[in-house]
């Protein structure tokens, strides 16, 4: 701080200087003066210091493709200010090292007061920001809807959720238990709480979170579950400590919140999850799910609501409305009433039945459906009686042998485990299930319409993430029970997620068909030859301690279909692999310290190998012989560096191969290095539908038959250093650009013809490319439904040469993103003849040389199906849309379908559309830093369709509206955008 020290000295040389008034006063404000200038100096420091932190969180968030928050940009850029205004007091002062001037001295003091305080108020902002800056430009959702049925129609299920609302209501109970046996309909009972507050217009809840814990607690899965719910970024390798202070800093921000625990099996430390305890926080209740009293007891629940089966009444009720009007059929009524009474009004197993009945007008196949439930026979009886009989007659109901075995296998993983419909889809082909004589596309669709069978028989259920299922956990017990019970060939021995940390020799047999120790902690395999001769499955996965297996016990699982061992700690696999001559799947997903395997020549039989996530640095030794492989997965292989020629081309089975984020790069035919594996060598594998790879430059297409990508049903081509790119809705087919001189590139036109998305990104001559795909493109680019352009160069189109139709008539996504030409987008894609008809949306930002967004009256009249308007950081953005009126005359709307507008830090930004123009379905309105705008396109016409106005209060309370019922229509669906 030379600046701030640079005053003592000067303020000590003032003082000699001082030819008049009183000495003693001038002394005494001088040393003051001083001592604020050592303090100034001081906090200036650790300001700094708190800054340097923000900073580097919000480098970090930017190399990870995540965005920080604009008001901690603010923050920065207060900061700086502050510094600069520090270097204009020293200029200011210069004066008074020269000569005496008491009032100069004053006013010195005066100013280095006023920055003490900005500097405390900025450090009090920044130390708020470290941990934080990273959760986005919004804040989470309040209310996430949860999907799943209701208790719609069930008086006692309705009157438990009439009283927990009132509990709810109630400022003196903090802690809410809801117990019931399994089945009973908890978790039915809450989600339509949630549901409820989500759609309440008045919900006193800052936030909702709902987490569902399972019988195997996970602090550290809980605890991520919550973060990703705050959208609070975890950490690699972050302690569970760490992350529960982030937590509890977080929430602690927050007014007033409600945490949903569902499924709860034994006591939990909130502290130790990083929840504030109720009695610290006035404003967060609990409400827990559980099927013990001891767990409200041990939570120390303020009041219990018991859930117990339905009456009568209701059953028929909920059973009749899962099995539709044949239920209530003359000849029908009687015996269906007789499978309601078997199924002892639990909720479960009334949907489970009514939907296995659903549609059956025979009466022969009720009783048949009545007879099974009456004579089987269960143990123990008490829950067989009430869970068992039901679920095990839907079981025996599903269609063909196959299906049923679909569903035992899901029984393999944990509880409330949410299982990735891709995996399942390997281990169902190699199993058998599934027809090996159908291509990846086909059989793929055959996993899917088995899911949704057994969604529909709710044996099964949406996982928690995208593209999952999962097993209620009663549905799971049943299965186990199944497999142990009834079906010899499905024997299995599940030890799946309950926290082992060995694995006993002693309880595999040959009589077991599937063996599951996924998701435990096991350090160790036992070292001996087992006995599982017959064992078709074994699941290993998900055990980090494990890094080594015995050379013997491999030996033991001859027949062998699937082995999973990934997410482990293995670095190799013992030579008795080779011994496993029937492996059809070899999955070593996130084996992060595996560098090598044995030949793999010997497993002829494979069909998928999944090597992502590992530390390999060129392919086994072998793999040419895989004549049965269809699916490669190598992606995130970044020490893979070496393809030999002549490898994959041989693999003449192979459908999928997925090298997302590899290290390695194919090479075009002539570039390529002796020896390495090309682009070109793909064409030879005649089976090929799904391909995501990286290359070095963009092939020469123009000789080429382009059949053999015509044929791809996906593909993700990378050209350039990779990276992680935007995902869209259109992404199948996609074409990635990097780094790369569109100019020096051979024709894009042949590729592009074959893609849904183009992603470009710091690419320079792109006006050239534009221009030369105008001049020698035949036809247009109908299939490419996603374009993507960030910090390429380039220049405007100066009137040169224009498409005489559009180029990209089907184009539904446009996201243009740091761009420094072109006042519009009419200017930058003027000559590829753009109409723009099929554009649902659009997302601008960081493009500083926009005025507008498009010009309407030349070649575009209007935007008939956008959606979707997203504009950010332009900041010399005057007007959405402007209008050529010599041409345009037309009184419509531009953009009659719109229903989001985002618009953030345009501060020149004044008209969104002329005068008179409405836009009739908009529904949610943000504004952040856009002063200039005091007219919405609403009126009280169209005001009602209207869900949300996000902005801040001085610009809501400046708004012109077309009348005052207008904005008193709209003031409930306000939401002030708060500053830090």
């Amino acid at each position: 701080m030379e600046v701030v020290a640079a005053f003592v000295v000067e303020a000590v040389v003032a003082t000699g200087r001082v030819l008049g008034g009183s000495i003693n006063s001038w002394i005494k404000n001088t040393v003051k003066f001083q001592s604020n200038l050592g303090i100034l100096e001081k906090e200036m420091e650790d300001l700094l210091a708190v800054k340097e932190e923000v900073k580097n969180e919000i480098e970090l968030a930017e190399k990870e493709g995540r965005i920080g928050r604009p008001l901690v940009t603010k923050w920065l850029e207060e900061v700086e200010e502050l510094l600069l205004e520090a270097e204009q007091i020293h200029l200011a002062a210069t004066p008074f090292r020269r000569s005496v001037n008491c009032c100069k001295l004053y006013s010195l003091r005066r100013e280095v007061a006023e920055k003490l305080k900005e500097i405390e108020r900025l450090a009090k902002a920044g130390n708020s920001y470290i941990g934080v800056v990273t959760l986005g430009n919004s804040a989470p959702t309040k209310v996430e809807h949860i999907l799943g049925p209701s208790i719609q129609d069930q008086s006692t299920a309705s009157k438990n959720l009439d009283d927990t609302m009132i509990l709810l209501s109630d400022d003196k109970i903090r802690r809410i238990g809801i117990w019931g046996m399994g089945g009973v309909g908890k978790t039915t009972l809450i989600r339509t709480l949630n549901n409820k507050l989500k759609s309440s217009s008045m919900q006193p809840y800052g936030i909702v979170l709902w987490v569902t814990i399972s019988r195997n607690l996970d602090m550290k899965r809980v605890q991520t579950e919550i973060a990703e719910r705050l959208n609070l970024e975890t950490k690699m390798g972050e302690s569970m400590k760490r992350l529960a202070h982030r937590l509890y800093e977080r929430l602690k921000k927050e007014e007033k919140f409600l945490l949903i625990l569902d499924d709860v099996w034994e006591n939990i430390d909130l502290d130790n999850l990083g929840v504030p305890q109720p009695e610290d926080h006035k404003g967060y209740k609990i409400i827990l799910t559980t099927r013990f009293l001891d767990v409200c007891r041990l939570m120390m629940t303020d009041v219990e609501v018991t859930v117990a089966v339905l009456r009568d009444e209701e059953s028929w009720q909920l059973f009749s409305k899962n099995a539709g009007n044949v239920a209530s059929l003359e000849q029908i009524r009687p015996v269906a009433k007789a499978i309601v009474r078997e199924c002892c009004g639990l909720p479960l197993a009334l949907v489970t039945m009514g939907a296995a009945m659903r549609g059956k007008t025979k009466v022969e196949r009720w009783k048949h459906a009545l007879n099974a439930l009456q004579r089987s026979v269960f143990c123990p009886p008490d829950i067989a009686d009430k869970i068992y009989k039901p679920l095990k007659w839907s079981y025996d109901s599903l269609e063909g042998t196959k299906m049923k075995y679909c569903f035992l296998y899901c029984s393999l993983f944990p509880e409330d485990f949410s299982i990735s419909i891709s995996e399942l889809a390997q281990c169902w082909l190699a199993e058998g299930f599934l027809d090996e004589q159908e291509n990846y596309e086909n059989s793929f669709h055959r996993v899917i319409d088995l899911i949704e069978n057994l969604k529909d028989s709710c044996m099964l259920e949406d996982g928690a993430r995208k593209n999952t299922v999962k097993m209620h956990d009663v549905v799971r017990d049943v299965a186990i029970w199944i497999a142990l019970s009834f079906e010899d060939g499905c024997k299995s021995l599940v030890q799946s997620g309950i926290g082992l940390s060995e694995m006993s020799a002693v309880e595999l047999s040959n009589s077991l068909k599937r063996v599951s120790f996924m998701n435990n902690k096991i350090k160790r395999l036992p070292d001996c030859v087992v006995q599982c001769l017959e064992a078709s499955t074994l699941l290993l996965q998900d055990n980090p301690p494990l890094d080594i297996v015995p050379e013997k016990f491999l030996q033991g699982f001859e027949a062998l279909k699937v082995l999973n061992m990934g997410g482990t700690s293995i670095r190799s696999l013992p030579f008795s692999l080779i011994q496993l001559g029937e492996l059809r799947a070899l999955l070593l997903r996130g084996c992060f310290y595996l560098e090598e395997l044995p030949s793999l020549e010997w497993l002829s039989r494979l069909q998928v190998l999944d090597l992502s996530d590992t530390r390999i640095k060129e392919l086994p030794r072998g793999m040419e012989k895989l004549s049965n492989l269809k699916q490669l997965y190598l992606s995130r292989t970044n020490y893979l560096n070496t393809i030999q020629a002549r490898i994959i081309s041989q693999l003449s089975c192979l459908e999928v191969l997925d090298m997302t984020r590899s290290a390695y790069y194919f090479s075009v035919k002539r570039d390529v290095q002796e020896g390495m594996a090309c682009f070109e060598e793909l064409k030879c594998l005649e089976r090929l539908l799904v391909i995501y790879i990286k290359l070095e430059r963009i092939p020469c297409f123009s000789n080429e038959d382009l059949s053999w990508i015509d044929r791809l049903r996906q593909f993700h081509l990378f050209f350039g250093p990779a990276e992680k790119f935007l995902a869209t809705t259109h992404g199948k087919r996609a074409v990635h650009i990097k780094n790369l001189d569109l100019r020096s590139e051979e024709q894009i036109g042949p590729l592009l013809s074959n893609a849904s998305s183009l992603d470009l990104r710091h690419c320079s001559g792109l006006s050239d490319m534009l221009e030369d795909l105008v001049i020698n493109s035949v036809g247009c680019f109908a299939g490419l439904k996603s374009l993507t352009i960030q910090k390429c160069k380039g220049n405007s189109w100066q009137g040169g040469c224009a498409a005489h139709n559009d180029l990209l008539p089907n184009l539904e996504e446009l996201y243009l993103r740091d761009l420094n030409y072109g006042e519009s987008i009419s200017e930058m894609f003027g000559h590829l003849g753009l109409r723009f008809l099929k554009l649902k949306l659009i997302e601008v930002e960081w493009c500083f040389q926009m005025k507008y967004l498009l010009r309407c009256g030349d070649f575009i009249q209007d935007l008939p199906n956008l959606q979707v308007i997203k504009v950010r950081h332009c900041f010399w953005l005057g007007e959405l849309f402007t209008h050529h009126y010599m041409q345009y005359m037309a009184p419509d709307t531009v953009v009659p379908k719109l229903r989001i507008l985002e618009l953030e830090r345009l501060p020149k930004l004044g008209t969104l559309c002329r005068n008179q123009e409405t836009w009739p379905l908009l529904e949610q309105v943000h504004v952040s830093g856009c002063d200039l705008v005091r007219k919405l396109p609403l009126t009280d016409q169209n005001a009602e369709n209207l869900k949300e106005i996000k902005g801040e209060s001085r610009w809501w309370n400046k708004l012109e509206w077309h009348t005052d019922t207008t904005k008193s229509s709209l003031q409930p669906f306000f939401i002030e955008f708060k500053a830090f």
